[in-house]
């Protein structure tokens, strides 16, 4: 039988204010979720991200974002579907980051059949600041709608 692999991958710098969102939900999501579940934080760098989706089933990431919507905003994006919107990580501090990390995957046939981005958007990333307290205050959400997304697809048969 196949080893099934399956991974949440929290993104950011967290020394970058809201950057850190991605970790902090993978923070809270550790301990929460069935053994089999990995749980990871990356800062973002695309070789790491693609050396983390090797032999993958299921890949979930959560980073923050800067598209212009309100700070908290949450987004859900499957990017086996389609390839995440233009300047959405528009101010990554990840450099050559998520976004290449995944349409590289995809143009290299190594996407993980099941790929899905949370973004939550950040307001401030300035160096040394903590979240922003609409950035916090989404953290509790965020990883509530990765659980309730989760759990379906992770019950033991």
């Amino acid at each position: 039988m196949p080893t099934v692999r399956r991974i949440i991958i929290g993104l950011g710098n967290p020394d970058r204010g809201d950057d850190a969102v991605g970790r902090v939900v993978a923070q809270q999501l550790r301990g929460t979720l069935p053994a089999d579940i990995e749980v990871a934080e990356e800062r973002g760098d695309a070789t790491a991200l693609m050396a983390r989706f090797a032999d993958a089933n299921a890949v979930f990431l959560i980073d923050a974002s800067a598209s212009g919507a309100p700070a908290g905003t949450i987004r859900r994006f499957d990017v086996t579907l389609a390839a995440l919107p233009q300047g959405l990580f528009g101010l990554s501090t990840h450099g050559f980051g998520l976004a290449a990390a995944i349409e590289l995957a995809r143009a290299l046939g190594q996407l993980p059949p099941q790929c899905v981005v949370y973004a939550v958007e950040g307001a401030s990333f300035e160096t040394g600041a903590p979240l922003s307290p609409a950035v916090a205050a989404a953290v509790t959400e965020a990883a509530d709608r990765l659980r309730a997304e989760i759990a379906p697809i992770f019950v033991e048969p």
